[in-house]
């Protein structure tokens, strides 16, 4: 048996509604004629009268259409004004203006083609099935929508800081509404969706304007404690980027205290407040010079001991 490739099937029912929707257009055609030939002068009356009457239609739509879309242009003005004022970040500034002049077009549309006495039912419901197949296949990428308002409504971290996040760590270089960008230290790029960085833990290390390193150096039994904690208060006091406290509510000066005690030895951690900016430049350096100045002063760094039993 041989199959014709361009067979079509067609729906009974759509079969039916387009006869019975050629039917109505053909009465009405042959019942317009029969009042032509019976009474001319009605027929044309009424021919006035209904392409009068549609007339009136066109130009209430056309105003309507008009209106309608100065009214969108007026609301979009006001929405611009208002973020200017507020200082809206503009990726979501032009989001929203997008959304509102989308809607409203697609009202004023709706509500013209209601006014020619066209049935929006079919429309409309064309509309939200459209919607909601369009939705279905882009649902991971609507996801990272979402989140990316999220991020850009609550700031969690703006471009500039350093964040912790998904894993990764690095400078914020890109904000944007699907993705975020950082910029590891070592200079790589890491793009994370913005679905999975809103719903996840974010450590935003550029938040606060100060931050505290705690040095921590574990010495031998035996140490003067007092004067090993002196010496790395020592070195902390000597560099200007060392807060004093008071500069900031949560700063303090500089304290050093023993930490821990085990078999191994003695820990004093030594706590230090400083500006985030400087945070990186000052932990280096320090550790260095902390380092430097116990060596020097003969101070000996505990180290395990393992004992072998014979």
């Amino acid at each position: 048996m041989i199959h014709n490739p361009l067979q079509i099937n067609i729906d009974p029912k759509q079969v039916e509604e387009l006869q019975h929707k050629a039917d109505s257009i053909q009465g009405a055609t042959q019942e317009f004629l029969r009042i032509m030939q019976e009474d001319p002068t009605t027929a044309w009356t009424q021919l006035g009268r209904d392409a009068l009457e549609f007339g009136l239609k066109v130009v209430a739509a056309l105003l309507i259409y008009i209106v309608g879309i100065w009214l969108t242009r007026k609301i979009k003005h006001l929405m611009n004004r208002s973020f200017e004022r507020k200082g809206t970040d503009k990726t979501i500034a032009s989001f929203a203006n997008s959304c509102v002049s989308i809607t409203l077009t697609v009202l004023v549309i709706i509500l013209c083609i209601s006014t020619l006495g066209i049935n929006t039912t079919s429309l409309a419901a064309l509309l939200a099935a459209g919607g909601m197949a369009i939705g279905m296949a882009l649902s991971g990428t609507l996801q990272n929508f979402a989140g990316g308002i999220i991020l850009l409504m609550f700031k969690p971290f703006k471009a500039g800081d350093y964040v912790e996040a998904q894993g990764y760590a690095g400078t914020v270089s890109e904000v944007n509404i699907f993705s975020t960008k950082i910029t590891t230290l070592n200079n790589e790029a890491i793009i994370i969706p913005n679905g999975a960085l809103s719903g996840g833990t974010i450590k935003n290390y550029s938040a606060m304007p100060c931050r505290r390193y705690d040095f921590s150096v574990p010495f031998e039994h035996g140490t003067d404690m007092q004067a090993a904690m002196d010496t790395l208060l020592e070195v902390a006091s000597k560099d200007e980027r060392v807060l004093k406290g008071g500069e900031f509510p949560d700063a303090a000066p500089a304290a050093a205290m023993v930490d821990s005690i085990d078999m191994h030895g003695v820990t004093i951690v030594m706590k230090a407040w400083t500006k985030s900016d400087v945070y990186w430049d000052f932990i280096y350096d320090y550790r260095l010079k902390a380092y430097s100045a116990l060596l020097e002063k003969g101070f000996k760094i505990a180290t395990p001991k393992v004992n072998i039993e014979q």
